[in-house]
């Protein structure tokens, strides 16, 4: 049976997988194949790396598959802190992923749009950029909400790491602080006019290192190992 340790430095390898395809997916796909107020570039960019937007595609359904069992050690690992608080972390990270995932439905879109199809004969080629790039936007919209409940499950995390001595106590504040950031990125997103959000970079930083730092814990030094 595995200790604590070895079931944290698990979860700390599947988190940085996690982390590893988020980051493809989001940078060197959906960010590299978009140009911004050009739908058409975009439309051209996305239909000459079509191969690279479905590796995205993949790599985003990798994270889920990757994600729910760390989670699940997360769980075990501090049930005894506070079941009922992680219970609740655990609702709030299975419906990150649920809306996240079914948001990938948008990212499928371009590539529907920019086919083949009879059917799409009846729009012009500006017209298909044109509705490639919104499905983009949406994506983009959703992807933002399902970070709500995931930002809240940091916040929870990050509690549980402050009342436990599984790992040191700077590493829940760090936790917590990128569970805010992603609260404060979403919703200023969402209260902007045009849903701009010039504060990403920013709010971005303090998440990678939130998460980083928990991660990279885990995978490396473990928890305390309690059981006897």
């Amino acid at each position: 049976m595995y200790s604590n340790k070895h079931l944290a430095r698990i979860a700390g390898f599947l988190y940085l997988l996690v982390i590893l395809t988020g980051l493809f997916a989001e940078i060197f796909v959906r960010q590299a194949l978009r140009v911004p107020g050009d739908a058409l570039a975009t439309a051209h960019l996305i239909q000459q790396s079509e191969t690279l937007y479905r590796l995205g595609l993949v790599a985003d359904l990798f994270n889920f598959v990757c994600g729910l069992p760390g989670v699940l050690i997360m769980y075990v690992l501090f049930k005894p802190v506070n079941k009922y608080l992680i219970s609740l972390a655990m609702f709030f990270v299975l419906i990150q992923t649920a809306v996240i995932a079914t948001n990938l439905l948008n990212q499928v879109s371009p590539l529907l749009f920019l086919g083949n199809a009879q059917y799409l004969t009846v729009f012009e080629t500006r017209q298909l950029a044109a509705l490639a790039v919104h499905s983009l936007n949406l994506q983009a919209q959703g992807y933002g909400i399902g970070l709500v409940f995931f930002g809240f499950y940091c916040i929870t995390v990050g509690y549980l790491i402050l009342k436990s001595q599984l790992v040191p106590r700077i590493l829940g504040i760090l936790y917590a602080l990128a569970g805010i950031s992603y609260l404060a990125n979403t919703f200023t997103m969402l209260l902007s006019k045009d849903f701009a959000n010039p504060l990403f970079p920013y709010f971005a930083s303090i998440s990678f290192i939130g998460e980083i730092s928990l991660c990279l814990w885990l995978l490396v030094m473990g928890v305390k190992d309690t059981e006897k």
